[in-house]
Parts: structure tokens; sequence; C-alpha cells
């Protein structure tokens, strides 16, 4: 059986292929844009709710700059164009969801895996991604392994855990007790070899 295709792509110079991870920093406020102001000043409250410099991830998976994601409306597909991360652009397409590119994870990358094993890892964290197009947002946080519902950091842990890549294991980020169970994003930032974009955009 033939493996789907993996595309390749950049954001703000940062090379992506089908299964790496966006981050992103909550909240973009732009004075030319007043009809994001409002939607801009609620994410960044929220991101200061979230341990860590990242608050939110996406899951790239072409072509273009097709990706994935768990929003608060559920886990939707939409489209990063022209190789920039522009959230005033995409924010009807996410559910009014606005945020700052931050870098990009890897985590594949340092796992000393064949060309043919990677290529077929990635098709199939993207195949599962896919499978949860539609499903609502995960609001019990506690409960990473539910696959009925998702937040953000829950769907790449999900992807990625049966391949043995563990994004579930930061303790130096839990903010409250009991809070273990939490995949935070700054937990799969911290998971994966990654790049940092110079100034997040």
């Amino acid at each position: 059986m033939a493996i789907p295709e993996i595309y390749s792509y950049t954001i703000h110079g940062l090379p992506l292929q089908t299964g790496d991870i966006i981050c992103t920093q909550d909240g973009a406020i732009d004075p030319a844009h007043p009809e994001a102001i409002r939607p801009g000043a609620f994410w960044l409250r929220v991101g200061r709710l979230v341990p860590g410099e990242v608050d939110h991830i996406a899951i790239y998976l072409g072509p273009g700059g097709r990706c994935i994601e768990a929003s608060p409306r559920g886990v939707i597909c939409f489209t990063a164009e022209g190789g920039e991360w522009n959230a005033i652009k995409m924010m009807t397409a996410r559910n009014l969801l606005l945020d700052t590119f931050y870098g990009v994870a890897y985590p594949l990358e340092g796992r000393g895996l064949s060309p043919e094993e990677e290529r077929r890892i990635r098709a199939e964290v993207s195949a599962y991604c896919l499978a949860q197009l539609g499903k609502p947002y995960n609001f019990n946080l506690l409960n990473p392994d539910k696959e009925k519902a998702f937040y953000c950091s829950q769907l790449a842990y999900k992807a990625y855990l049966p391949y043995g890549i563990h994004m579930n294991s930061e303790p130096d980020i839990r903010v409250l007790p009991g809070t273990q169970r939490i995949v935070y994003p700054q937990e799969v930032w911290d998971a994966c070899p990654h790049k940092k974009v110079a100034t997040p955009c």
C-alpha cells in the first residue's frame, strides 16, 4: 500500500513537514484591525493562565499551509497562507482564536528513524489527526487519554504516543496539585527538538 505524500512548508522561515508541531502564544493585538482587539485581549488573558511561554499548538498537515488544531469549538482544519502566521486573516476560520507564532517543535528529529519509518509515522500522525476532525473540545483537561474530545496539546500527545514519544512528562511547570495529567503546550515544546522564531509574529 502506498504511503500518502508528506508535505513541506515554511512559516516565517522555519521549515515544516507533515506532522511537525506549530507552537504559539495566545493573543495578537493589532490596532490596525479594530475588529480583532477585543478577541486579542481575551486570548492574552487566557495565555496568562497557561504555564510556560507556549500557550497553544497546531499540527502541520499540508499541502500548502493546511494545519489542524483543537480549538475552543472543536477539532478544525485551517490554512496559514503565504508562509506567514497571520492570526487576523485566520481568525474567522479559527473561531476567533488569536495568537502569535512562537516556533516549531519536531517530534521525530534525532530519533534515528530511517527515512521510510519517519515517512510512515508522519503519514499515520496526519491520518490520526484528520480522523478527529469535527470532534468537540475537551474541557476536562485532566483526562488527556479520552478520544471523544480533544484540547490542543492533547491532540499531539495522542497522535505521537503510539510511537513512544511521550509529551506529558515535564514536572517543572505544574502550577496546582493534581494537575500532573494535563498535557500543557509547553510540555510539547520541551519534549521535542524545536526552533524558535527570532521575534514572535
